[in-house]
């Protein structure tokens, strides 16, 4: 056998393409939407199965969709229960005009598939039977699934001990799955269950758990045609939840006011021309946003600051007026503290750090103080800086003062993006379970589970890297392209004995392998698995079935539930009580024990058979709080981040063709970016100081306590964005994120606050 082909590219290829750039829109959706839509389904799929994955989407005797987690409305929906992004990620896992099957590995070499990029990974279709990278080869080779499981199976019981092993989630993960997961990893004896939630909405969690009381968020889909103001921060739902779109349209009509918070000015935020209306289709937009704040990065906790300064003042100006003393009287502790802790605080310190105008900042204070009920949504812009989590407790803090929680019209609503990953989390995929739901395993289960914290990403990166996790599983996912500091995971996952890929379709962590690595590919979200039904759960707590439609792309491929009952009964055999081979086949008998054992899922079975599903209790929501039944105020003080005059700070960002790792396509129409990713979005004022002109040719390099990283080869396009900020697309600047820079409780990368130069080629 040859030997290993060695430094396997572990990023895009560094190479451009021909850039055409136009105008940002102003609106996002209408007729393109349509269109685009028709273009990716009919671009990797037949028009017989294409038409047929539509017509099942989003209903209630359908299937979920393998995109965002924003949910369906309860009652009536419409025939096209879905969004362009929602079209292209169905359009992606329908795929069955190309196949990556064993004729497809034995014409490439690992070192070639590498020197692709990740779009045309994407093209080459989907996965259809197992395949091995064995020790010293090239190119994978197929392999039987029982081997498949022998291989693991051998690799993980000669391991010196469990916490060798890590056992990493995406979020598309089932409920099935991720609860047997889960159970196969604690009975094999650890607690490494790393998940996207570590790099996405772990903040949101940390913030909300110990001051409501629930780590997720308290509003229904209801709230927002009965909202008086919607606040949104960071998040920009017309490319990464475009169903949302349809609500924010609903609660604009209805008279409510919306606030946008966001460094960069969104189509999806400024107005939305509905593709199912007739004046949608001819590009007439709804406006959204009443007003829009374009902070700085990482500036919106000075903002909120500023907002709680006036509504104090006005509520000085005229008592009981704008606080609701009654609900923080009743409802919440240390507010008498907090207030004095405000009026530290100097405005000259918030306009500065926030990059708004005072006046700018009292306005929206004012929309939201006379409003009688207010939502406050976030994503990504706020859970990724070192301040996330305090960041996320001055909305709370908000939120607080007038009561906007537990009531109707009114809430916190953290946007979550991966469909299933807050199904995840319920499910047990967590590195610290509660001691109450390990507890119910070893009753249930007759084993006693391991009670040391387990690794997040960040801590299992280190691990790797440092060479003592030695088996990485990943259940779904692009794990090198979604993590930070790519060269270090490259690094860490290469010094593995073992790396096992259940996966859909190709991507860049199928070639950053160890010594050995697996692909098994499984089901699609929209694929019949025999008669068995799954179960997900969505960004509002919505527990419901999810039934594929579409024939499997190919005999040799299983379910998610499958292949991980399967694993666990090759690795555990007779050392596990657990009746795995019961659970091939018969996912009933898996919810059974999800019943028993999670919160919330009693009579699992029943209740997720009603059409829509069932709503997980939510005690927030009836003002019910954890802390003796009372919300703390949160105390933060302002953290600036400190730069040199020649720098900026970056976030990373999705173009409108990607969701998560995975690249539909090279544009980025709403902001004018046509067949190219490698860009970087800078304030016309910055670049002339820099001397640099419109897309001229330019290296990133990040600064982190004297530590240098670099992204190579992006043009430069001047945009709306404020002075001493700076956006990119990711994957193709995770490279820039630091493994060691992380928001403080959540260990959250900080991939919205990468402080750089810009260094002209």
């Amino acid at each position: 056998m040859e030997e290993n082909e060695s430094n396997v590219a572990a990023e895009n290829p560094e190479k451009l393409s021909e850039l055409r750039r136009g105008k940002p829109a102003k609106s996002a959706a209408g007729l393109k939407a349509v269109t685009v839509s028709m273009k990716h389904a009919l671009r990797e799929s037949t028009p017989g199965r294409a038409l047929s994955s539509w017509l099942g989407l989003n209903q209630k005797d359908g299937f979920d969709c393998p995109s965002c987690a924003w949910p369906d409305p309860d009652d009536k929906r419409t025939t096209t229960e879905f969004c362009e992004n929602g079209a292209k990620a169905l359009a992606s896992e329908a795929a069955n005009k190309n196949r990556c099957d064993a004729a497809f590995f034995k014409k490439y070499s690992v070192q070639e598939l590498a020197n692709k990029t990740d779009h045309w990974h994407e093209l080459q279709g989907r996965l259809t039977e197992p395949m091995v990278l064995r020790k010293g080869c090239t190119h994978y080779e197929p392999i039987a699934w029982e081997d498949a499981f022998s291989l693991i199976a051998e690799e993980l019981n000669t391991l010196d001990s469990p916490d060798e092993a890590i056992f990493y989630t995406s979020g598309r993960t089932v409920n099935e799955a991720a609860y047997l997961y889960q159970l196969f990893a604690r009975q094999y004896g650890t607690n490494n269950l790393p998940d996207c939630s570590n790099m996405c909405h772990e903040s949101s969690g940390a913030a909300l758990k110990p001051t409501l009381g629930i780590g997720k968020g308290t509003v229904n889909l209801d709230d927002f045609e009965k909202a008086d103001a919607i606040f949104i921060f960071g998040q920009n739902p017309g490319t990464n939840h475009p169903r949302m779109l349809s609500s924010l349209q609903a609660a604009q009509r209805n008279g409510c006011r919306i606030v946008a918070v966001n460094p960069l000015k969104e189509a999806g935020l400024l107005g939305f021309a509905h593709p199912q209306e007739a004046q949608g289709m001819l590009g007439m937009a709804t406006p959204l946003s009443e007003q829009y704040l374009q902070v700085r990065i990482n500036g919106d906790m000075a903002m909120l600051k500023g907002m709680q300064k006036a509504l104090l003042k006005e509520e000085d100006k005229n008592p009981g007026t704008v606080l609701d003393h009654e609900f923080i009287q009743k409802h919440t502790t240390g507010f008498e503290q907090w207030k004095e802790s405000l009026s530290q605080v100097t405005w000259t310190d918030i306009t500065e750090q926030s990059g708004l105008q005072k006046e700018e900042i009292e306005a929206a204070a004012k929309t939201y103080g006379v409003a009688g009920a207010v939502i406050s949504c976030w994503a990504m812009g706020l859970t990724q800086h070192t301040t996330a989590v305090a960041c996320i407790q001055e909305i709370v803090n908000l939120h607080l003062l007038c009561g906007n929680v537990g009531k109707t019209g009114a809430g916190l609503c953290p946007v979550r993006g991966h469909s299933n990953v807050q199904g995840d989390r319920s499910m047990g995929i967590v590195t610290n379970a509660p001691p109450e739901f390990l507890d119910a395993l070893a009753g249930e289960f007759d084993f006693d589970p391991p009670r040391k914290p387990g690794l997040d990403v960040v801590k299992s990166i280190r691990s790797m890297r440092d060479g003592e996790a030695k088996v990485f599983v990943s259940l779904g996912g692009n794990f090198l392209s979604a993590t930070p500091d790519v060269k270090v995971v490259a690094e860490g996952l290469q010094l593995c004995r073992l790396t096992v890929q259940v996966s859909t379709k190709l991507n860049r962590s199928h070639m950053v392998t160890g010594e050995q690595a697996l692909i098994l590919p499984c089901l699609g979200r929209s694929e019949k698995d025999r008669d068995q039904f799954v179960t997900v759960e969505n960004s509002m707590g919505i527990v419901h079935a999810s039934r594929g439609k579409l024939p499997p792309i190919s005999s040799n491929v299983r379910s998610e539930p499958d292949i991980v009952a399967g694993l666990a009964d090759a690795v555990l055999g007779q050392k596990s009580r657990v009746p795995w081979k019961e659970f091939i086949g018969n996912y009933q008998k898996v919810r059974t024990r999800i019943g028993k054992t999670v919160p919330g899922f009693k009579n699992f079975e029943e209740r997720v058979l009603e059409p829509g599903g069932f709503y997980l209790p939510n005690p927030a929501k009836e003002r019910r709080f954890a802390n003796e039944g009372k919300a703390p105020f949160s105390i933060n003080p302002l953290e600036p981040i400190q730069l040199a005059d020649d720098q900026l700070v970056l976030m990373t960002i999705r173009s409108h063709d990607q969701f998560n790792t995975t690249i539909y396509g090279m544009d980025d129409r709403y902001r004018g970016i046509r067949n190219e990713r490698r860009v970087v979005f800078l304030n016309t004022e910055d670049m002339a100081e820099r001397n640099l002109k419109a897309e001229q040719p330019v290296n990133l390099v990040s600064h982190w306590e004297g530590e240098r990283r670099e992204a190579c080869l992006f043009l430069v396009i001047p945009y709306d964005i404020p002075r001493r900020c700076a956006a990119a697309y990711f994957p193709e600047t995770n490279v820039l994120v630091p493994l060691n820079s992380t928001a403080r409780i959540s260990n959250t990368p900080t991939s919205k606050s990468i402080v750089i130069t810009v260094e002209p080629i």
